[in-house]
């Protein structure tokens, strides 16, 4: 896994190669494409066509039909902003990893329960942050966090720095990508 995963936005289909092609110039080689634009799973479907060499996972997922036209487009990932039984067991019998928003010690329980140890801690910044995570590297100790929400460029080496950060995201990564190798979009 890499330490930062853009968090994806596409709004327009055809905008889809130069976001990719950006993020790969910016040294990014994961994206974490959301379900939150009608042309979502097309753009999931053609990011994996034309940049096999990406990671390209599928976020705000919200429910099962979604976990599986994400998975059926090429999401070799799925995130979702809370935890979802029905996504857990679709992810799980596809053998793809599963990344669910946690920001509570009972949302983290019951994912450490039903078996994950990598977890979406969302929305960051308004469950504590840096300081909230350093709280839950003791209680939770085999468990490693994804924070999303309020991690930003000036930030993010903080949260890198924690030992129980496996990485952080956010849409900051694309709209930085962008503005260095972006061209037109």
């Amino acid at each position: 896994m890499e330490k930062r995963i853009p968090v994806t936005v596409i709004k327009t289909l055809s905008d889809t190669d130069g976001i990719m092609t950006a993020l790969k110039a910016y040294g990014i080689f994961t994206s974490e494409i959301t379900l939150r634009t009608d042309c979502a799973i097309e753009a999931i479907e053609l990011a994996k066509k034309n940049h096999a060499d990406m990671y390209i996972g599928a976020g705000t997922v919200l429910d099962g039909k979604s976990c599986k036209a994400a998975i059926k487009a090429g999401a070799e990932f799925i995130v979702s902003p809370g935890f979802s039984f029905d996504v857990l067991e679709i992810c799980e019998e596809r053998g793809i990893p599963y990344y669910p928003g946690c920001a509570t010690p009972t949302e983290i329980t019951t994912a450490v329960n039903a078996g994950l140890n990598v977890l979406k801690f969302f929305p960051a910044d308004l469950y504590g942050g840096i300081k909230a995570l350093k709280a839950f590297a003791s209680v939770f100790a085999g468990v490693k966090f994804i924070p999303t929400g309020g991690v930003n460029a000036e930030n993010e080496g903080e949260y890198l720095a924690l030992p129980n950060v496996a990485a952080i995201g956010g849409t900051y990564l694309v709209a930085d990508a962008l503005k260095k190798y972006g061209g037109n979009i």
